[in-house]
């Protein structure tokens, strides 16, 4: 190596341990001689409050609430049995619990979350008096639901980490309490939720649920309302029921949102769906016949026949007399004038072996199996609604298509999402979906319907005075688990109602899950249900019926002005006149007037028709 190069070399080395000597110099002087003057500040996290959710007329169904949680830092902790012993009384927990806890903790640690404001009062007493030495109260937001069960399964409920679990809460959780990412403020606000529901409904359909709950001795009972002509939801209610201020304590099943989740075989209920089917298919007409002898009968290719047992012999019946008497018979020698490939076709523009979409997590899309799975008798019982399984939601979707002159509508649930400033960021509005049948079938099966509530037919106990509906009833049989056969005791009773028939404004869909009194039929138990639910809602919502006397009015009222009193020669009766009318008298020269009180003249002095002469008193006492 040259001499130059070795002279470079030594300045190299001599800049590196220079610069390695000052870094390391520098640390040495922040990490030991550099006094620690203050803590680094920490990273501070805003509040979220999550926005309430509200009915359709702004009564508040879930809010949130400021509470407090009791936590524990573990260095600063000195007495961990005395303090234990303090916190199980107050916070009703166990103390062997609460000491197990601490002993196994080395930092911070949640004791209780979101506790009540009392608890929290009896801790700020005993750490201002010198006790609970590293135990601290944590502020935290909580979820109040002021009407308590009340459309529960549809509000849902939150963890204790506010986050949302089931229900409306779940599905539009990031709406209630928006991401903090790149947020700046200490505090964020939700947005709020309105429902389409009505709290006033809610509250007559859970009173009229839960008799039919007792008086059928059912498994579950639920009542749907919807608004005919927009697809909005009024009322929602599935009993049993839960509270989700306390959801825990509640088990599974009660939790259970049936009307969305449960999928069930849904009787002769769909046969008003098979029949705007087939006439829409231009299979059958209204005027073609089909006979009932109290079986449907069928050949299989190898020349053995096969029966389907119907509940009674109907004789000739047309589209018309196949729902009002619902012919199971007739319905299945209907459904063999279409092919299976065209039927399942009509089946799902219905919406059946879909969801509805209704914002609502767990929703079942039924079982419709494609044609290639059926059997030969797949279509026609299909027909009259066995082997096939549906949700509730999807039955009341599927009746729009009659209320709206053969269209689909969407269900609708929430109304609109409204900043915490009051501006609506989305609003959810009337949503055709598709048509499904011509207007003129969506009128014919809607008359058909009608003719099912009148004398004679099945869906007659629903019946209203003075309003006209469109009805049809539904009585299926449940599979039992362990024959894979139908029950000969579990049953599902429907009972689907449109009114007014003439301009529907409500469609109502109410089912009985599994009744153990002493009957079983649609016809028989459901529909005194959807008649009471019924006439509650003509009432509240001012529906007219046919036998109401309107009046009509311009709207203008001609008042007549009551002109001044005036006294001649005879004193006149002036009992009833008011006192602004009077006092212009006391102008008068020729006579004097005392007024005594407030009000009405009640008695005066002289009597009527005395004579007046100049200089008279006229005493008028009023009431």
């Amino acid at each position: 190596m040259q001499k130059q190069d070795k002279k470079r070399l030594l300045y190299f080395l001599f800049f590196i341990t220079v610069g390695v000597l000052f870094i390391m110099g520098k640390l040495v002087s922040l990490m030991i001689l550099t006094p620690l003057n203050e803590a680094p500040t920490p990273i501070k996290m805003p509040v979220v409050e999550r926005g309430p959710i509200l009915d359709r007329n702004g009564k508040i169904l879930a809010i949130s609430t400021r509470l407090n949680s009791v936590a524990a830092w573990i260095p600063d902790l000195e007495e961990p049995e005395a303090t234990a012993q303090q916190l199980a009384g107050i916070l009703r927990q166990s103390e062997g619990e609460i000491i197990e806890r601490l002993k196994e903790a080395s930092g911070f640690i949640y004791i209780k979350r979101k506790i009540t404001p009392t608890e929290s009062r009896k801790i700020e007493e005993l750490k201002n008096s010198g006790n609970l030495k590293g135990i601290n109260l944590i502020p935290e937001f909580g979820r109040n639901y002021p009407e308590q069960n009340l459309a529960s399964h549809v509000i849902g409920y939150v963890g204790v980490d506010n986050v949302g679990l089931e229900g409306i809460e779940y599905t539009f959780n990031h709406e209630l309490s928006p991401p903090i990412v790149g947020h700046r403020q200490s505090e964020i606000y939700g947005n709020q939720v309105f429902l389409t529901i009505d709290i006033n409904i809610q509250y007559m359909l859970q009173k009229i649920a839960l008799a039919a709950l007792k008086d059928n001795q059912a498994e579950a009972v639920f009542i749907l309302v919807m608004e005919a002509k927009t697809g909005e939801i009024l009322g929602y209610c599935s009993v049993p029921n839960f509270d989700p201020n306390e959801f825990n304590r509640f088990d599974r099943s009660s939790r259970r949102n049936l009307p969305m989740s449960k999928a069930y075989e849904p009787g002769s209920v769909f046969k008003i769906v098979s029949i705007a089917s087939l006439l829409q298919l231009q299979g059958i007409t209204t005027e073609d016949t089909f006979i009932c002898n109290g079986y449907y009968e069928q050949t299989l290719p190898d020349g053995s026949t096969y029966r389907i047992r119907d509940l009674g012999s109907h004789g000739r019946v047309n589209p018309q007399l196949i729902i009002k008497y619902s012919c199971n018979a007739g319905a299945a020698y209907a459904s063999e004038r279409v092919d299976a490939g065209s039927f399942y076709r009509m089946l799902t523009l219905f919406g059946f072996g879909n969801k509805t979409e209704l914002p609502l997590p767990g929703e079942s899309s039924g079982i419709l199996a494609k044609p290639d799975k059926w059997s030969m008798r797949s279509k026609p019982t299909i027909a009259f609604g066995q082997e096939i399984s549906v949700s509730a939601m999807q039955m009341l979707s599927a009746a729009t298509v009659f209320a709206n002159s053969g269209l689909l509508l969407k269900p609708i649930i929430v109304s609109k999402i409204v900043s915490p400033q009051g501006k609506i960021i989305k609003k959810f509005n009337r949503e055709p979906l598709r048509e499904v049948v011509s207007p003129a079938i969506a009128r014919e099966v809607l008359e058909m319907m009608e003719s099912a509530v009148q004398e004679g037919g099945t869906a007659r106990r629903g019946r209203i005075p003075g309003i006209r509906i469109s009805a049809k009833t539904g009585t299926a049989q449940v599979a039992d688990p362990k024959t894979g056969k139908y029950s000969e005791i579990d049953f599902i009773a429907s009972y689907l109602g449109i009114f007014p028939t003439d301009d529907p404004q409500l469609i109502i869909y109410t089912v009985i899950h599994l009744p153990r009194g002493d009957n079983y039929y649609g016809s028989r138990i459901a529909a005194p249900v959807f008649k009471q639910t019924a006439k509650n809602l003509i009432s509240y919502l001012g529906i007219p019926r046919n036998s109401d006397v309107t009046i009509e009015h311009s709207g203008a009222i001609h008042l007549q002005i009551p002109e001044n009193i005036e006294i001649a020669s005879t004193m006149p009766d002036l009992t009833g006149t008011p006192k602004r009318l009077l006092l212009p008298l006391l102008n008068r020269s020729d006579i004097t007037v005392r007024i005594l009180g407030q009000g009405y003249v009640a008695r005066q002095s002289p009597a009527p028709g005395t004579d007046l002469q100049k200089g008279m008193t006229i005493v008028l006492e009023l009431e």
